[in-house]
């Protein structure tokens, strides 16, 4: 089994400087690419648009009167009122703080999207890598395969085989074949996949290894971190800041408004002058207060609750990952030290074994690199996860 772990193992370890390039690379193209993605930037652009719209004065009111007398002896007056109505200052300052904050919420949405994107996007890179691993081994396997079958015709017309050992190396040899069809077919389709992430554009990944990872030594400093920089929940947080405003807001709205203006009479004598009116709100505003402070009560539960469900997710994951990484170094140590199948070739060679008891020897070491491969993928799959907030 050595000559086939060193190619296994050494194979990958020399490219895995280019592969963890390529991923960063993939990663970037895809931030620059995908329609998802433009499509929200387009659509925060908007919002943005949308909240700053009330922040403004309302338009001016110009009014005009044209009256006759009875009799008309009396004449006619004219009366001209042109007047700007506005809002206590305080709601303008309030309205300008909000509007700010809406536009760094969807800042953070934004950046929230984007990481969730780029994380389901490398989960896609992770499986690719693993079945061109997979690939890669199975192509090794393949040549022993046909190695075996090649020697066993010989052996059958020599004389020293029969022909259901003969059979049983094709068997092999069409089970192999089989598995590389499917794995060919599994990476195509992941393949796809990752072109859909890049907006419709092909996209190369070739690597059979992956960026080195550590876990955190100690999960509990590690955890303040991660939570702190959470795009979802610093999202949440702008919008309890949003909430907290909102009560401001509705606050300052219970001061009068005001209407200033000019106005012009003209009859038998012309006089000008200005006009000044006060409007209390005194219905429109009714339970608004009410509301925003519901809102904010709602923010600050939703936080909360989604703090402990990310801390609960992230314990799960870590605890699943320190479990897979004990296990993956158990099976490196293992496949790093055996030469299994090196002696069985040489003992079916010798005929000290027979076919059968080959087969079965080897079949449990090709299993292992299987297992070995999977769970390499699965453990890279969740350290992903726990660094999804340094996307």
């Amino acid at each position: 089994m050595k000559s086939l772990i060193i190619i296994f193992l050494s194979f990958f370890t020399l490219i895995g400087i280019r592969a963890q390039n390529n991923i960063e690379e993939v990663l970037r193209n895809i931030e620059s690419n995908n329609k998802a993605l433009k499509a929200n930037t387009q659509l925060s652009q908007s919002k943005k648009l949308e909240a700053s719209v009330g922040n403004t004065l309302p338009d001016p009111n110009i009014a005009y009167d044209h009256l006759w007398s009875n009799p008309k002896t009396l004449g006619t007056s004219r009366e001209l009122t042109i007047s700007q109505g506005f809002d206590f200052p305080t709601v303008y300052i309030n309205r300008n703080k909000l509007v700010k904050l809406k536009s760094s919420l969807y800042d953070q949405q934004d950046w929230e999207l984007r990481q969730t994107i780029l994380l389901d996007a490398k989960l896609v890179c992770i499986d690719i890598i693993a079945l061109n691993r997979l690939l890669e081994y199975q192509n090794i396997r393949l040549q022993n395969a046909e190695q075996l079958s090649e020697l066993y015709k010989k052996r059958v017309s020599e004389g020293d085989a029969n022909i259901l050992e003969s059979n049983r190396i094709d068997m092999e040899l069409l089970n192999t074949q089989t598995e590389s069809r499917r794995t060919k077919s599994a990476l195509e389709t992941k393949k796809k996949e990752l072109q859909s992430f890049n907006g419709g554009i092909p996209i190369t990944l070739n690597g059979t290894t992956y960026t080195p990872v550590t876990l955190p030594t100690d999960f509990d400093t590690w955890k303040v971190e991660a939570l702190a920089a959470d795009a979802s929940l610093i999202a949440l947080e702008k919008e309890k800041e949003i909430a907290q405003r909102e009560i401001k807001l509705n606050q300052s709205q219970w001061l009068p408004k005001f209407e200033l203006g000019y106005k012009r009479e003209a009859g038998e004598d012309v006089s000008n002058g200005i006009t000044f009116g006060v409007s209390i709100p005194l219905y429109e505003n009714k339970n608004k207060i009410k509301q925003a402070k519901a809102m904010s009560l709602y923010t600050n539960m939703q936080i909360e609750s989604s703090r402990m469900i990310n801390e609960t997710t992230l314990q799960g994951i870590y605890t699943q990952a320190v479990s897979l990484e004990k296990s993956k170094q158990d099976y490196e140590r293992l496949l790093n030290s055996q030469n299994t199948l090196d002696l069985l070739k040489k003992a079916l060679n010798e005929g000290q074994i027979s076919l059968s008891e080959y087969f079965v020897e080897a079949v449990q070491v090709y299993q292992t690199i299987e297992n070995y491969i999977q769970l390499e993928s699965e453990y890279q799959k969740l350290v992903a996860q726990l660094y999804k907030y340094k996307l």
